[in-house]
């Protein structure tokens, strides 16, 4: 330990005062945590003095080595450091994951004009479409198509059916599917709704308020009323959301509130003058908040569309997010803008109060539970790593494999394998996955876990002790035995019995453990179970082969998934004239 010390004083003391990147990393050689810098001497050293508390304590014990790059300024800095963070996926940085992109309101004009709610791939448009948005509430987007469906006779169908459906009947569409409708009357809708969507809500509100007095001097009150009703509900579905600034601008809005080692962050969207939605997120915090709130508002661009304003507290840098962003960043003074950044704290203060206390009471018996575990079984557990079988009557055999780390589920980390072979006994099926699983950690110097649950007894156990002996890899593996409740009530090995107390902490950890693997396989289960069951029933079809087969299932993953596509979307996929045998062949069944 001395040693470690004086290689980082030694270390400490040839940092340069310039803008850079740091690498911390652990007794394994393993980057553990990476930061950026102005003064990457001042910043480094700080980490080694003064008292330190959470999660930055634990991660300073476990710093053994750390590296540095230097650049030319603070914003090469940040950009490096997000890169390094996606590089080495370091365990105390917060990695902001998200996949989802936000929903927009689409509008298509290729034929006929139609209106839906998507979520599009990103960079990624369809032609002759219009898209509004984003709309992080899909509710809010709904609820406008909803609303401009029932003012407009748009194409409500994906595909044209033999006659005209009831919302022809019922005057919410002009039948497109049988009545040539004049180009003239579909473009002039096409252009109302897209100031609409724009906007531009006085236009229709105008033109429904004259139709109602007209339809009322005619004494058609029945229509005149329904009007009304309409205009009611626009006013409800907008007077929640507008916010008066005077222009359409889209914004986004962010801000942040801390309390102990958690830092809660608000993101306000608005767009074309609407407060369409907020989001909420909180984080467990072992680094500067400022930092963090930065590295958090690039990331959340990743895979979201930038607005043309964003408007952020008066503590952060803008110049540096505005450049790498390429978007007006403000930080207002007064005013209305003001207050939307004093409303995006006051909702994350509440978000953070409100959830504080069970944030850290799971927080802190997840850490008591794993320590216990720990000395329990004289292991200094950080990984965990527990598997779970799955088939029936032999058939769409499936394994998986989740992870905890300190506690709390890596769900990035979480496997699944499908068992290719004639295996059908728990032994073998075991052999295979632990088989699998640790040649690619060997081959490709992934981290070996602390600890391995296998949900069962001692043939599980015995299964996979001999394909890690095989292996040379020594790793502690336990099952996890249940009672005739179905409750864990020990810990077993193939060389001892360890009772687990009811009810302890040690006990709903395990608990969860046991049944989070259990949801994750039963529902990858289920999963290759629909997509043989849909395999099946897209055999004999004139057309389609088995690669095609499985394209369609791999693209559309259901049959009701088949069922509503377009056929621009299926003709990504098989041939015009095959499309007629698909659909008529899913209509008989």
């Amino acid at each position: 330990m001395d040693e470690i010390k004086l290689h980082i004083k030694q270390k400490l003391s040839l940092l340069p005062k310039k803008p850079g990147c740091y690498l911390m990393k652990d007794n394994t050689g393993k980057v553990i945590y990476v930061g950026k810098a102005k003064i990457l001497k001042n910043r480094v050293t700080s980490y080694f003095t003064g008292s330190k508390t959470g999660k930055t304590k634990a991660l300073v014990s476990n710093i053994v080595d750390f590296e540095y790059i230097i650049t030319e300024s603070e914003k090469e800095a940040f950009l490096l450091e997000i890169n390094l963070i996606k590089k080495y996926d370091p365990k105390y940085n917060i990695i902001f994951r998200d996949d989802k992109t936000y929903p927009y309101i689409s509008l298509s004009y290729d034929k006929y004009p139609k209106l839906e709610v998507i979520r599009p791939k990103k960079n990624k448009k369809r032609k002759n479409e219009k898209l509004f948005g984003p709309y992080p509430n899909v509710y809010a987007a709904k609820n406008i198509v909803n609303m401009l469906n029932r003012i407009y006779p748009l194409r409500k169908c994906n595909t044209f059916e033999d006659k005209p459906c009831l919302y022809y009947h019922i005057g919410e569409c002009l039948g497109y599917c049988k009545i040539k409708i004049e180009k003239q009357k579909m473009d002039d809708m096409v252009k109302e709704i897209t100031s609409f969507l724009n906007g531009n809500y006085s236009d229709i509100v105008y033109k429904l308020k004259q139709e109602m007095y007209e339809e009322s001097n005619k004494l058609n009150f029945e229509r005149a009323n329904e009007i009304k009703e309409l205009l009611n509900y626009i006013s409800k579905v907008l007077e929640k959301q507008k916010i008066d600034l005077k222009d359409n601008i889209n914004r986004d809005i962010f801000n942040y509130y801390v309390l102990e080692d958690f830092i809660s962050i608000q993101v306000l969207h608005l767009r074309n003058g609407n407060l369409v939605e907020r989001n909420s997120y909180i984080y467990e915090l072992n680094e500067d908040e400022t930092d963090l709130f930065s590295n958090f508002i690039i990331s959340f661009y990743d895979n979201n569309d930038k607005p043309k304003e964003i408007l952020l507290p008066s503590n952060i840098d803008t110049n540096i997010l505005s450049e790498i962003l390429n978007v007006k960043v403000l930080i207002p003074n007064r005013g209305p803008k003001k207050n939307l950044v004093l409303m995006a704290y006051e909702n994350a203060k509440i978000k953070l109060n409100e959830k504080f206390d069970l944030i850290k009471k799971d927080l802190n018996k997840s850490i008591r539970a794993n320590e216990e575990l720990s000395k329990l079984l004289n292991i200094n557990i950080h990984r965990i790593e527990s598997f779970d079988n799955s088939h029936l009557f032999g058939e769409y055999t499936v394994s998986c494999m989740i992870v905890f780390i300190d506690g709390k589920p890596s769900k990035k980390d979480y496997r699944k394998y499908k068992i290719i072979g004639n295996i059908k006994d728990d032994y073998h099926l075991m052999q295979e996955v632990i088989e699998r699983r640790y040649i690619r950690v060997i081959n490709d110097n992934l981290i070996k876990p602390d600890l391995i649950l296998v949900d069962g007894g001692l043939i599980q156990i015995n299964a996979a002790k001999e394909i890690l002996d095989n292996l040379c890899l020594d790793i502690p593996v336990y099952g996890m035995k249940k009672n005739d409740k179905h409750r864990i009530c020990a810990l077993v090995s193939n060389e001892k019995e360890i009772p687990i107390e009811k009810n302890s902490d040690l006990f709903h950890y395990l608990e969860r453990i046991s049944e989070e693997v259990h949801r994750f396989t039963i529902n990858y289960h289920k999963d290759i179970r629909s997509k043989g069951s849909l395999s099946s029933k897209l055999d004999n079809i004139p057309g389609i082969g088995e690669k095609r087969r499985k394209d369609l299932i791999k693209h559309f993953k259901t049959l009701s998934g088949i069922i509503n596509a377009t056929d621009e979307e299926l003709l990504k996929i098989v041939p015009k004239n095959t499309i007629n045998n698909l659909r008529k062949y899913l209509k008989d069944k």
